[in-house]
């Protein structure tokens, strides 16, 4: 198949069309999120992103709605740039501590409660936690947050979303036995098949992963981070 991209010089350089420029400074991550609202939904891997923008730009400051730390929600506001990004956890399964039950929110009834439009961007992650169910439980949630997002779509055409794939990770002799990146290729597969034909944009972290010199990681390295963000930004502006 076709490579979603390469490295040059630590930059990743895509091969589907993608201009993606080096938004990696507090000044040009404000300025290309300058009237936005940007929307995280997903597990650990989303967080990881979330946690990235409000270090990388400072002026993006995080509100303490004294969530726990592992699953959210979070906040961060921009109020001179008009800029405000969430981050939410999916519901069960998840696989980390305890989620309150007031805060188990379906990403697909996340979706039917928002407005959408040319200022909104919407990413969504989800994968880690399948890895371990299932497979149809996995088909069953895709295809819920699919037509969740047809419908976001057909009443808001102008609104981005972008998903987020799998990536391999450390192994361990316990992950290798019980969760190997087998599954979470199988679980890209699907997610790439359900998806396909949507009007999305996909941040190939797998790819993205295994063609970095940094060691697999569940929740990848800074360096990588930075070249994931830098393509979503660049989709944003």
């Amino acid at each position: 198949t076709q490579p979603a991209g390469y490295y040059y010089h630590g930059i990743w350089r895509a091969l589907d069309g993608t201009t993606v420029h080096q938004l990696t400074n507090n000044s040009a991550i404000s300025q290309c999120l300058s009237g936005k609202v940007l929307h995280l939904y997903g597990d650990s891997t989303i967080r990881q992103w979330f946690e990235y923008l409000i270090s990388a730009a400072p002026d993006l400051k995080k509100f303490d709605l004294k969530s726990r730390t592992q699953t959210g929600p979070f906040m961060a506001l921009n109020y001179a740039k008009n800029i405000l990004v969430t981050f939410r956890c999916h519901a069960p399964p998840i696989r980390f501590g305890n989620l309150p039950v007031s805060q188990a929110r379906y990403i697909a009834n996340e979706l039917d409660g928002l407005v959408g439009g040319e200022n909104t961007a919407i990413v969504i992650g989800v994968w880690s936690h399948f890895s371990t169910f299932p497979v149809e439980v996995y088909i069953r949630r895709l295809l819920s947050i699919r037509r969740a997002v047809e419908r976001l779509l057909t009443r808001a055409p102008g609104t981005l979303v972008i998903i987020r794939t799998a990536n391999p990770k450390a192994l361990s002799l316990y992950e290798t036995l019980t969760n190997s990146d087998w599954f979470s290729i199988q679980r890209d597969k699907i997610l790439r098949t359900i998806f396909k034909g949507v009007n999305v944009r996909f941040v190939d972290a797998w790819e993205m992963t295994l063609a970095h010199y940094l060691p697999h990681n569940l929740h990848p390295q800074r360096p990588i981070i930075s070249n994931m963000l830098n393509v979503v930004l660049s989709h944003i502006c």
